[in-house]
């Protein structure tokens, strides 16, 4: 039987998110508590989180099928 290999969740660090949006630690945070960006996912109880790259390759789908809606 073919066993079924999954790939690994990425996380990425906030900076990283920033990098891949193009917003800044504020606007990136304000927009988290609006609930138009993925929520951060917390590690361990601890004050570390990390964003699912998945869902943040997401997001950006969604805004350049918004974009080019509006063309």
């Amino acid at each position: 039987m073919e066993q079924k290999i999954e790939k690994p969740t990425v996380l990425l660090r906030r900076t990283e998110v920033e990098s891949r949006v193009a917003l800044g630690r504020t606007a990136l945070l304000k927009r988290v508590a609006k609930g138009t960006f993925p929520r951060p996912i917390r590690l361990g109880g601890t004050r570390t989180v990390r964003w699912a790259a998945t869902e943040v390759d997401a997001w950006i789908a969604q805004q350049i099928n918004q974009a080019r809606k509006g063309v």
